[in-house]
């Protein structure tokens, strides 16, 4: 039985201060169809993490799943990287590379 395909985003945690859960901060940057400016948009989620692993920094992959409770419906899938890493740069790197794939 195929549930169908389920959303999944990379993220940075932010917070890990609850118990089996952290706040995963997802950025998405596009271009303004009109006025071609780089808009940055930036959205928190609770994702559970069943045994702790996420540390502040880290760079994760997150998965749509069912509720478990009011706010929490992402699950951490896996790390991607460990550190100190900033959502800033993560997103800079993609827009480079969709800038340079549209004018190659």
């Amino acid at each position: 039985m195929d549930r169908g395909k389920r959303k999944t985003r990379n993220g940075v945690v932010v917070s890990n201060k609850m118990n089996k859960t952290a706040v995963v901060e997802v950025e998405k940057m596009f271009r303004h169809p009109l006025y071609q400016k780089v808009v940055r948009v930036s959205r928190k989620h609770l994702a559970h993490d069943e045994n702790n692993i996420c540390m502040i920094g880290d760079l994760v992959e997150i998965m749509e799943m069912r509720k478990l409770s009011a706010r929490k419906r992402w699950r951490v899938v896996r790390v991607i990287g460990k550190g100190k890493v900033k959502v800033r740069e993560l997103t800079k790197e993609k827009i480079e590379e969709k800038t340079s794939d549209t004018t190659a």
